[in-house]
């Protein structure tokens, strides 16, 4: 893959996950609700679950480019962490922070 383009996909998606982190955060309406009422309680209590579940794959997202980053700088990005095998652009155009080529991946799972 072409270093600028690794550049590119690798910041692109950085910015996707910035934005969209702060916006899982538990946001107070200032709405009074009846804090005995089973319902509001259990739904607040899914939201929350919910939103700290995507925050923590967004979190998991974040890790995953920092760690291509230096790949990247190293100029080995596109290349598996595991085989050395070069992985197809067209999976990194998908997924920016791959680390291993598909069959590896299935193979882990």
């Amino acid at each position: 893959m072409d270093p600028e383009r690794a550049r590119e996909l690798l910041a692109e998606e950085r910015r996707r996950i910035e934005r969209a982190l702060p916006g899982l955060a538990h946001a107070d309406t200032g709405e009074e609700i009846d804090e005995l009422d089973p319902g509001n309680l259990a739904t607040d209590l899914y939201q929350d679950e919910l939103d700290e579940g995507l925050a923590d794959d967004l979190r998991g997202q974040l890790a995953a480019i920092e760690r291509a980053e230096p790949r990247r700088a190293a100029a080995t990005y596109g290349l598996s962490i595991e085989s050395g095998e070069p992985i197809p652009d067209e999976r990194l155009e998908a997924i920016p922070t791959a680390e291993r080529t598909a069959e590896e991946e299935a193979r882990r799972a």
